[in-house]
């Protein structure tokens, strides 16, 4: 996969940088981490300017991010109320009031959220669809999405220009990134999944 990502972004330039983070933040298994080092890195024996690559980057993360956030839109919250109020629901404990507190809390937060979470690897590309779905303004999701993708892609095009042929050893240092927040996520999920059901055992008990 990284050899066909490398030769477009050779083939194409801006727009090859531009498609495969637009890809990238639709299907997050491709890494974003290649395609921006090599795109520093592109920038020191091409024409390319680091100014346009980071722009070309930013622009390909907001498409991305967009087709997500009306995907997330599709599945809006009255739509998962129908869903946990059937089958569904019943096997995974869910009501709707759980829907309510989510999109509340996503309501309060989702600005910091949308945000930080572009640093964030798969994370930064799913974080669109909640937001889709509890409606976050499109003014706000597109400031805080373009802000958090431009400053991730500018340090990452910044070292792939700064380390220039020497960007593929940089690779293993953000590989043990994002498996350490892999296992944070995961972790953090259980830990969600015990309080969760804690809090509503203890909500049943108080009832």
């Amino acid at each position: 996969m990284q050899e066909i990502i490398l030769s477009i972004m050779e083939s194409y330039g801006y727009f090859g940088v531009f498609a495969m983070i637009a890809i990238e933040n639709i299907f997050p298994p491709i890494p974003s981490e290649v395609i921006l080092l090599f795109g520093g890195f592109m920038t020191t024996y091409t024409t390319l300017n680091i100014v346009i690559m980071i722009i070309s980057a930013t622009l390909g993360s907001l498409i991305g991010a967009i087709v997500l956030y009306y995907i997330g839109k599709i599945f809006n919250k009255e739509r998962l109320k129908k869903i946990v109020s059937g089958k569904i629901g019943k096997v995974l404990r869910l009501k709707e009031k759980d829907i309510e507190k989510a999109d509340e809390w996503f309501d309060n937060k989702g600005n910091k959220t949308v945000f930080f979470c572009r640093f964030v690897p798969i994370v930064r590309s799913l974080i669109s669809i909640p937001a889709g779905m509890s409606e976050m303004p499109m003014f706000k999701f597109l400031i805080y999405t373009t802000l958090g993708s431009a400053i991730w892609n500018t340090v990452l095009i910044s070292i792939g220009n700064k380390v220039g042929k020497n960007w593929e050893s940089i690779l293993g240092i953000f590989d043990k990134y994002s498996h350490l927040v892999a296992i944070l996520l995961i972790l953090l999920f259980i830990g969600f999944i015990i309080w969760f059901y804690g809090f509503r055992k203890k909500n049943k008990r108080a009832e």
